[in-house]
């Protein structure tokens, strides 16, 4: 049994027996195991209820499906280069790094690549430079972060001032939820958000619920929101569509 007081009381024991029989990836729940993830580039140290190295897509999704019915936390984690312990945690650590590490395409011609989340940013550039292209983003760790830590902390380097932030240069995400749902997000016209919130769901009511966030703070947001290059902490709900501000008749 573990157990912390910072978490729910949880069988490790059981939880990582279903793991181990769900999925290909390896399940790691060993004492070792678990003090080399309490610890990222940061001084913050966190031991984790167990690790999962998920080998498929497939994988992480029945990993969070069976954490869910234990009630356990997830935490995504990439190379673990995180300065302010964003990659450590009393939950169950997923780890991306090992094997889902792959360029799945590059389009030199629509100018795209496809990747999963645990390659690495030199991997992707590497790539991208045998088309003449490149990834912009490069913060002081790009021979070892991952994507997938690039985008949750929306990394930026010294060319981004002439390349943009990470988030400046995604397409489209698929993401997963805690509670199961599965779909893609990305650049969303009005036409599109109305016809995706018409259409229900779990995206639909999340759409619908960030929609009703800014509608209601759109003026807070447009007056107090800093208007800085590299702001990269909080919530950017300055990056979602805001109404222009209501002229007198």
């Amino acid at each position: 049994m573990f157990k912390n007081e910072t978490a729910v009381s949880v069988d490790a024991q059981a939880l990582a027996a279903r793991l181990g029989d769900a999925i290909a990836g390896e399940v790691r729940f060993d004492a070792g195991s678990r003090a080399l993830y309490s610890a990222d580039a940061s001084n913050y140290r966190q031991v984790p209820i167990g690790v999962v190295l998920p080998k498929t897509v497939e994988d992480v999704v029945e990993t969070v499906r069976i954490c869910r019915e234990f009630g356990v936390p997830i935490l995504p984690r990439g190379a673990g280069t995180s300065l302010c312990g964003q990659s450590v945690n009393v939950a169950v650590v997923v780890d991306v790094s090992k094997y889902l590490d792959r360029v799945l395409e590059i389009d030199p011609v629509q100018r795209f690549a496809r990747v999963e989340p645990g390659v690495i940013c030199d991997a992707l550039r590497d790539a991208a430079e045998a088309y003449g292209l490149t990834f912009g983003p490069d913060p002081g760790t790009h021979s070892r972060c991952t994507l997938g830590g690039m985008i949750g902390n929306n990394s930026c380097g010294p060319h981004s001032v002439m390349s943009g932030k990470t988030e400046e240069n995604i397409e489209a995400l698929e993401v997963l939820t805690y509670d199961g749902a599965r779909f893609w997000v990305g650049p969303t016209p009005p036409e599109e958000l109305e016809r995706i919130i018409r259409a229900g769901g779990r995206q639909g009511e999340i759409y619908a619920r960030l929609k009703a966030l800014v509608d209601e703070y759109a003026d807070e947001i447009r007056a107090r929101f800093p208007r800085i290059r590299r702001r990269v902490s909080g919530y950017n709900l300055s990056l979602i569509q805001i109404p222009e501000p209501r002229r007198p008749n």
